[in-house]
């Protein structure tokens, strides 16, 4: 029988405050975790939707040019198709333009896309901060001149508004029909600005889109034939460094709670213990003039001490992953998209993170547990037996 499991479940933890610290902490750094991943997912999905994940184009010219296109077709464009992680190839044409509506001008970008049927004939898709700005809805008119080797003009009709979060310095597009964009530039319908590449989302961090840019571009040097345009790779990483320094810095701040949480949590259950020791002197002197070994004695108030641990981290946890299901859910916090890129606070419940976050903080405090204990050694049975 393992006498120091059944003397263990006997020991109970008294101190309601470790208790509570630790199904707080567990908690807070769920939560933080969630968030840190909620907003990885929120914005590096929404960049990938806007302009893929890999932009390819013409290394004569930056994707505004109309001066340079690139073919929408290149030889080597199945060679990129048939990479492990790639998910479509969308041809773009951009073009940078101004807008005018009730006496406010600003500086925009089209992009026109294929398959987008509600927009042909001259229809555009602006982002809600444009839209506010020029105080468009709907069905209304929108005036725009294009600079170039001639000045042109055109009036296109509002058709949709969507949100236009996660937008940085104005930068999200006026979406049109690429049909429309290329007759603007004097295209054909196999010249375009840019290939953007959309990856899967388990390819989407800055490590893997390092790779995968550097992949399909060795692909664009190499498999190209005479007739290919001469293509770069960028990522939306290269596209957007703002955006993922501050994801970065995200995931630098959760570090750090997930680091103070386990200390707070950790120093908690080290007072909690030392009660648990206190008040069990007596007990701890019994045992050891039975003949346990200190070790024996110390194996046994850690085993008390990680059900505590083990009780407060699945409250931590199931409460955290109810605070995900309703946020998720009803996105009940909202937040400053100018500040946050994002309207509402996202949450993502990452299980390998949240796996990981949990074995390492209970593994510390566990680690942190053994200073305690050291007081078990110094305990004297003839003193602790016979004041008892």
């Amino acid at each position: 029988m393992n006498y120091t499991g059944f003397i263990a479940r006997r020991l109970h933890f008294r101190g309601k405050a470790a208790s509570v610290s630790i199904a707080v902490s567990f908690f807070v750094m769920i939560v933080a975790v969630s968030i840190s991943s909620g907003f990885r997912r929120e914005i590096r999905g929404t960049l990938s939707s806007f302009c893929g994940d890999v932009r390819l184009t013409s290394t004569r010219a930056g994707a505004l040019s109309e001066a340079d296109p690139i073919s929408r077709e290149p030889s080597f464009l199945s060679d990129i198709e048939a990479l492990k992680g790639v998910e479509k190839i969308t041809p773009a044409v951009y073009r940078a333009g101004i807008v005018k509506s009730d006496g406010v001008i600003q500086g925009v970008v089209f992009k026109g896309i294929p398959d987008s049927d509600s927009l042909k004939g001259l229809g555009v898709s602006i982002p809600s901060g444009l839209a506010d700005m020029l105080s468009l809805k709907e069905g209304d008119r929108l005036s725009a001149w294009f600079v170039g080797e001639k000045l042109k003009a055109r009036r296109f009709t509002v058709k949709e508004i969507y949100d236009g979060r996660a937008d940085v310095d104005g930068a999200l597009p006026i979406f049109a029909d690429i049909a429309d964009m290329q007759r603007l530039n004097g295209w054909d319908s196999l010249q375009v600005s840019a290939l953007e590449i959309t990856l899967d989302r388990e390819r989407r961090s800055s490590a893997a889109l390092r790779d995968m840019t550097f992949t399909i571009g060795t692909i664009c040097l190499a498999a190209a034939s005479e007739q290919d345009d001469s293509l770069m790779a960028r990522s939306v990483a290269d596209l957007y460094p703002q955006l993922f320094s501050w994801l970065d810095l995200i995931d630098f701040n959760v570090f750090f709670v997930l680091v103070i949480m386990t200390i707070v949590a950790g120093f908690n259950m080290i007072s909690g213990l030392l009660i648990l020791l206190f008040r069990n002197i007596s007990t701890i002197g019994v045992l050891k003039s039975m003949g346990m070994t200190d070790r024996s004695i110390v194996k046994l108030f850690l085993k008390t001490s990680s059900r505590l641990v083990l009780r407060g981290m699945a409250i931590g946890n199931a409460l955290a992953l109810l605070f995900c299901l309703v946020q998720g859910a009803t996105r009940l916090i909202k937040l400053n998209p100018e500040n946050y890129f994002v309207s509402f606070v996202p949450v993502s419940a990452d299980l390998p993170m949240i796996l990981l976050a949990d074995f390492a903080a209970y593994v510390v405090i566990m680690l942190l547990l053994l200073l305690p204990s050291l007081f078990i050694s110094s305990v004297d049975p003839a003193k602790t037996v016979r004041c008892a």
